[in-house]
């Protein structure tokens, strides 16, 4: 499918970037990517340390669960309100605020004294994480050489895939040797060298010309924002239907011994790790082709691990194959920028609201199944509906992108024959 009008107006109302050498652009990507990396760390350690979290400030283990969705919550309030706010900043400027109140958020988290605070703090540390993104993203496919604006915004998100394969892995180990909270100050610390390096290693970008909170608001006004966000808040679902309740599937399912566990959820993270790079590549040569076949290709694994999960060796590398589904994230993000117009900023930080609906819904629909006693596997017959429903939101959004590129052509026509 070629570019849409709104596509290519998109393209045109990107802020202009100064001309940047090979060594800048991937000292500007790797300052943007520590930054992710970062966030990365702090949204998902946490998971592995409810049990001391829960003890420390005296809740039940579901209590200190909350503290994930106030996170969550967070993210998905803080990417539009904050997107819009700062629609006129220099784009340095806002990505070097967003990270150091990102590292405030979690020292501050690391001295809460109980159960309210603590969620408080957690939800005002996820405020700046969507926008942090969309920016981000932003500036790597602005400095980005012609026809790799998809790797450029996949060597960013790389920083966040990273960091649930290294990053969590020795947060976590801190917070079992020296407490939960070393987790949190290892992070703000992480989130404190992205600020010296986005300083020194990004250019001073301007925001588009016009740039105003009001503009921003306009990508609400377009039909292919909205298609392109139900995609990733439905069709990503799927993934966080099965990985919400992997652990207890391959224990009770697969037989895993409770020490393997680790292992597997290490090629989750490697499987996310290669999804991003693949997918990225794939997006810079077709871009929507790559958004269908990944929501296609996440169907057939995830109704795949329904079977694979009875044997330890198949559930493994399927969880690795579930991972690799993130490759649909650069291309969203890019058809975000696409057929966001002049409101980029808005839409690319949607991008990750949606992501974390695409969590609390995979969550919810995958625990609903499993209540109903469908039994642990039916995760990814719910993981794979949600893919199906992506796909069919994805060929609504071609079949509506076709019909109003159509639509000039009419008017002409009958004008002529008059």
């Amino acid at each position: 499918m070629n570019a849409s009008p709104s596509a290519r107006e998109g393209a045109e109302t990107t802020a202009i970037a100064p001309s940047v050498s090979s060594a800048q652009f991937l000292r500007a990507v790797l300052a943007l990517g520590v930054g992710g990396f970062a966030i990365g760390t702090g949204e998902f350690v946490i998971m592995g340390l409810l049990p001391e979290v829960a003890k420390d400030i005296a809740v039940t283990i579901p209590q200190a669960g909350h503290v994930i969705s106030a996170y969550a919550l967070g993210v998905v309030i803080g990417a539009p309100v904050l997107a819009v706010l700062a629609a006129g900043w220099g784009r340095r400027a806002l990505l070097i605020a967003l990270m150091a109140v990102f590292a405030a958020g979690n020292f501050a988290s690391a001295m809460a004294p109980g159960y309210l605070s603590l969620n408080l703090l957690r939800f005002a540390t996820g405020l700046p994480h969507g926008t942090y993104f969309g920016v981000a993203a932003l500036v790597a496919a602005t400095l980005a050489p012609p026809g790799r604006r998809a790797r450029a915004v996949g060597l960013v998100m790389l920083g966040l895939t990273g960091a649930t394969l290294v990053g969590v892995p020795i947060a976590a180990w801190l917070g079992q040797l020296f407490g939960w909270r070393a987790a949190f100050v290892f992070v703000g610390v992480i989130a404190l060298v992205a600020v010296v390096l986005l300083r020194r290693d990004v250019p001073d970008i301007a925001p588009a010309a016009g740039a105003s909170p009001w503009r921003e608001l306009g990508a609400l006004k377009r039909k292919q924002v909205w298609f392109t966000l139900g995609i990733g808040a439905i069709g990503f679902g799927g993934m966080f239907a099965v990985f919400s309740y992997i652990k207890p599937t391959l224990i009770e399912v697969a037989g895993l011994p409770l020490g393997g566990v680790p292992f597997v959820l290490a090629l989750f993270g490697l499987g996310m790790v290669t999804g991003n790079l693949v997918g990225s590549r794939l997006a810079d040569k077709s871009l929507m082709r790559t958004i269908g076949g990944v929501l296609v290709y996440a169907a057939l694994v995830l109704a795949s691990f329904t079977f694979a999960a009875h044997h330890v060796v198949t559930a493994a590398f399927t969880v690795f194959l579930i991972g690799t589904t993130v490759a649909i994230g650069p291309a969203l993000q890019i058809r975000l920028m696409d057929v966001a117009g002049d409101a980029q900023t808005l839409a690319a930080a949607l991008n990750h609201s949606a992501f974390n609906m695409a969590n609390a819904l995979g969550a919810w629909l995958g625990g609903v199944a499993i209540a109903a006693g469908l039994g642990w596997t039916s995760t990814g017959w719910v993981g794979a509906l949600l893919a199906l429903a992506g796909v069919g939101i994805f060929a609504w959004a071609v079949a509506s992108a076709r019909a109003d590129a159509r639509r000039p052509v009419a008017v002409v026509c009958e004008g002529s024959v008059g």
